[in-house]
């Protein structure tokens, strides 16, 4: 099997294009599914009226050092960086911040989910947009 890389990046700049979480392209016996976190070429192919699956699985994100402390999304939602538009901010890249303090809000089914930070130390890094929808388990914050 051979991977298409030109279809794979073009599924890839379009997720920034239309400001998507993931998408999908199907073509015969062969499937491909490109998310933020990670892409994923899937070969479905039918052996003896068998289902057989090839996963290949890369990361089409910024590699950037990632050290630190990663505070993650608790659940799946739009993170929103203050309590209401145009308010302070929760945290910003410098503050240092304690175990426990609200670092973000996830909106979920118009439930507003403040999210707390599960170390003490210096905000590092922001991750997420304000506005922009998270997954379970993705990455808002990074700590010193």
């Amino acid at each position: 099997m051979k991977i298409d890389k030109k279809i794979i990046k073009e599924l890839s700049s379009y997720l920034d294009e239309f400001n998507l979480t993931e998408i999908e392209y199907a073509e015969k016996d062969t499937k491909i599914k490109v998310s933020k976190n990670n892409s994923s070429l899937i070969n479905e192919s039918t052996t003896n009226g068998k289902n057989i699956d090839h996963t290949i699985t890369s990361s089409f994100k910024n590699e950037k050092n990632k050290s630190g402390i990663e505070v993650t999304s608790p659940i799946i939602g739009t993170a929103y960086h203050a309590p209401e538009p145009g308010a302070k901010k929760f945290v910003e890249i410098g503050k240092k911040i304690k175990k426990g303090d609200t670092v973000m809000i996830v909106e979920a089914m118009k439930t507003m989910n403040h999210v707390p930070s599960s170390a003490s130390g210096i905000v590092k890094e922001v991750c997420v947009e304000d506005g922009q929808p998270v997954e379970f388990g993705q990455t808002i914050i990074i700590l010193e």
